[in-house]
């Protein structure tokens, strides 16, 4: 009997070392891409709850996809120095609010980095004053939304694209605050819509309503490896399964995508 129970334990810290071992090596994996989550805390509530849905979602993502996932509140590591390590940065629910900051993320996507912004990140008025980035997301200038959030109608434009690749032609996408653009960003020739709001939702919205006009949701500049998705702020943003296809698309696209010529600082 005792023997017994000796082959027994030492069975199982014979297997206990393999499966030890065998999670070492699993994370000892080299991951495909690196990506750097930059998000804050001290904005609106909903932005917050929203972005903490999408940092979970990601750091599963990353975890099924084997790509280095951090995140940051720290948005002075927009610098030349901390970006080095990184194919791929995210804003999540915030953009960077300095001349500092602003110029590290110009020269990182002047030469071959990658950008995933969502919904508030690509926010910007008069009063941004940065007319860089207002040309990196192809002219496109807030002008307004819908409000309360609202769940509406998508049309995939581009099917053929890596970030739409198994889409449907249509799906209903979860609650969110939807912004209008003017001019649309779909007039210039370097942009490339992918996903735009159907007309058919429209009047959208109670207190804030817009009425008519076009709407691109997702687009990319392809003089950069760059993609904006206006979806962040609502409800259920990240457990819907059709649309975070679209989410991991768009982060695997942007990890996997080798640098052009062009957004390596090259001619344009």
């Amino acid at each position: 009997m005792g023997s017994c129970k000796f082959h027994t334990l030492a069975a199982l810290s014979f297997t206990l070392v393999v499966l030890l071992l065998g999670g070492v090596v699993a994370q000892g994996q080299t991951p495909e891409f690196r990506a750097l989550a930059f998000y804050s805390t001290n904005v609106e509530p909903d932005h917050v709850r929203t972005g903490n849905e999408g940092l979970a979602f990601f750091r599963e993502l990353a975890a099924k996809e084997n790509f280095a996932f951090d995140t940051t509140t720290d948005w002075d590591k927009l610098n030349d120095t901390d970006l080095k390590s990184y194919q791929v940065i995210l804003w999540i629910n915030d953009f960077p609010h300095t001349a500092t900051q602003r110029a590290a993320f110009e020269n990182y996507m002047e030469h071959g980095g990658g950008w995933l912004g969502l919904h508030v990140a690509a926010y910007n008025d008069a009063s941004t004053n940065w007319p860089w980035f207002v040309n990196f997301l192809g002219g496109a200038v807030f002008y307004t939304n819908n409000w309360p959030v609202q769940r509406a109608k998508m049309v995939i434009d581009d099917p053929n694209h890596p970030v739409t690749k198994g889409m449907p032609a249509s799906y209903l996408a979860p609650s969110n605050e939807w912004y209008q653009w003017k001019p649309s960003p779909r007039l210039d020739k370097d942009v490339r819509v992918l996903v735009t709001l159907d007309p058919s939702n429209y009047p959208i919205g109670v207190k804030d309503v817009i009425t008519q006009g076009d709407m691109p949701i997702v687009w990319t500049n392809t003089k950069y490896r760059m993609l904006y998705m206006n979806m962040g702020h609502g409800e259920g943003v990240f457990a819907d399964p059709t649309q975070n296809q679209l989410f991991a698309n768009a982060i695997l696209w942007l990890g996997k995508e080798k640098p052009t010529r062009a957004s390596q600082g090259g001619e344009r």
